[in-house]
């Protein structure tokens, strides 16, 4: 028997508020998927031992426009301003008294919608981001009634990327060169046509990704039960060539230290967890997968399952990468992610790390990808100061040379 600690809301986009209870046949197929490469990880990667540096992400599913009990409406343009000037008043309220080792708060990174773009939502929330409490990055649904194409898919990232860097002084150069580059979430999971055929049709997404600039997905784990889940979690890789083949990212070469990756996008994975436990006279597996939901929101109880993924790159084993996810614009989640619950959270994750001389880490996407290459690298000592190792947030200069070089249609709005 299954249950989740990660709310069902996250799964597929409904047609209606009524959710399905999942089949056994559905139930058996991911357990048979994850559970293997799961028990073997228990019993090859040891515990991490305290104290280590604690790195946290939070990738927002960021959609002004969400309506839950329709995953294909969109909600009236005016909602859609005042749910994002209540979250930009809020949410620095809600941070600010909470910060980690650096002294910095904990922030989301803002995964926006390619396909919903509007210049004053996108204004107002690059505020938000340059005043301290987030970046913003590339979130895309497309193939949501029939298959995407690959033409389709490629004018759709790199008109918004380029809007996202040229218009709004968003995204990062790699060393400071070439194109703006992005880290990337996908609409419903279905990464690489990995959902069984749908929310996507883009069998050479991987490859996709790669040439619009993309430095790393993170879009793993999925929702409980997907069919996009892989077999390969609680890792940072790089996906398996050639980037072209349908589901490229299910299967990888682990990240090590003293070995850079090859190639970007980089899989950066948030955990995935079992907790078994016994309910009456059946044993009950728990599903652990990061999620923030109204169900399920962030607790210090939840922190050592994160710790037992100890998603870390091999050799560097006190610095362990904890990524997690939500929508935060979904209203049926603002108290989760507004509320109580949150500051508590941060208030019980300071007070924890202080008893156990772990050192915390709010960081971005960006951030936690620099990190990540800085251990690589062999780099030493505090991962902190690697925010901005090679991905570098825009500046002057290179946004004048974005704007003189660009060679792509900006997205209209």
């Amino acid at each position: 028997m299954w249950s989740s600690s990660a709310s069902h809301d996250q799964s597929l986009p409904p047609r209606r508020a009524a959710k399905p209870r999942r089949s056994v046949r559905t139930q058996m197929s991911y357990g048979l998927r994850v559970l293997p490469g799961y028990m073997w990880q228990r019993l090859t990667r040891p515990k991490p031992e305290a104290p280590v540096h604690l790195i946290f992400a939070l990738a927002d599913h960021f959609e002004p426009s969400i309506v839950p009990e329709n995953g294909l409406a969109r909600a009236p343009h005016e909602l859609q301003e005042r749910r994002l000037d209540f979250w930009c008043r809020e949410y620095p309220q809600v941070a600010e008294p909470y910060r980690d080792n650096d002294g910095r708060p904990f922030v989301h990174t803002y995964f926006y919608p390619a396909e919903q773009y509007e210049k004053g939502l996108i204004d107002r929330l690059a505020e938000h981001c340059h005043a301290g409490w987030g970046e913003i990055e590339v979130h895309l649904h497309h193939g949501m009634e029939a298959a995407d194409t690959v033409e389709n898919t490629r004018r759709q990232l790199l008109a918004f990327r380029d809007t996202l860097a040229s218009r709004h002084g968003c995204l990062s150069y790699l060393d400071n060169e070439g194109p703006a580059r992005y880290a990337f979430v996908h609409g419903n999971f279905a990464l690489a046509n990995s959902a069984d055929g749908r929310f996507c049709g883009i069998d050479s997404e991987m490859e996709i990704l790669a040439e619009t600039g993309c430095y790393a997905d993170l879009t793993l784990p999925t929702a409980t039960f997907h069919p996009a889940q892989t077999r390969k979690i609680n890792s940072l890789y790089e996906c398996a060539k050639p980037l072209a083949k349908r589901g490229a990212h299910r299967h990888g070469r682990d990240l090590r230290r003293g070995q850079p990756p090859d190639s970007f996008p980089i899989m950066v994975q948030g955990p995935l967890m079992f907790e078994f436990r016994r309910s009456g006279v059946s044993r009950v597996a728990s599903i652990e997968n990061g999620a923030i939901t109204r169900m399920n929101p962030l607790s210090v109880n939840r922190l050592q399952l994160w710790r037992e993924a100890n998603i870390s790159v091999s050799g560097r084993p006190d610095w362990l990468f904890i990524k997690l996810h939500c929508h935060g614009m979904d209203p049926s989640h603002q108290e989760s992610v507004l509320g109580a619950p949150m500051r508590k959270f941060l208030c019980d994750l300071i007070s924890h790390a202080d008893a156990t001389k772990d050192t915390l880490h709010f960081v971005s996407a960006r951030e936690m990808v620099n990190i990540i290459l800085a251990a690589c690298d062999g780099r030493e000592g505090d991962p902190g100061q690697y925010r901005d190792y090679r991905l570098k947030r825009a500046s002057a200069a290179s946004l004048e040379s974005q704007r003189r070089n660009e060679p792509h249609a900006v997205v209209k709005g």
